[in-house]
């Protein structure tokens, strides 16, 4: 989600909110509610309208509360770095390029190529079962005495 995103939403959603306990204010003290239904007994009674507004806060604050996680978490997730399954190039700005480009683009960071103590081993182990295989090869058959 872009950054001009995040606080146009939290900015949208008080304004309905503000909207809303601006409503109830007005209604208590112009009576709105006696003007557009027409009933003619009108007493103001702003004791239920604080009581109205306290209730809107609490909520206003939940919510917004709730959205700040929401957005938070969005941000979190598009966060993550994403890399092809197959080829291993990594998905940087739109453009999917080797991990080696990435790392000087992104990060301003030269690589270099090492192995790790696993694949060293695992390659040692590969190398020494292809030696056994060509010293098996290169022996004469020598058949089975009778």
């Amino acid at each position: 989600m872009e950054k001009e995103v995040r606080p146009k939403i939290l900015l949208y959603q008080s304004l309905g909110f503000l909207s809303i306990i601006g409503l109830s204010w007005l209604d208590e003290s112009l009576g709105l509610s006696t003007l557009v239904f027409g009933e003619h007994s009108f007493v103001p009674e702003f004791h239920a309208s604080i009581l109205a507004m306290l209730f809107i806060l609490a909520v206003w604050l939940l919510v917004t509360a709730s959205t700040r996680r929401m957005l938070e978490r969005v941000k979190f997730l598009e966060g993550f770095l994403k890399v092809c399954a197959w080829c291993r190039r990594i998905d940087h700005k739109g453009q999917w390029m080797p991990l080696e480009d990435f790392m000087q683009e992104g990060f301003d960071t030269p690589t270099s190529h090492g192995i790790c103590e696993t694949c060293l081993a695992q390659q040692k182990a590969a190398a020494e079962r292809a030696r056994q295989a060509r010293k098996a090869a290169a022996l004469p058959n020598v058949p089975p005495a009778a």
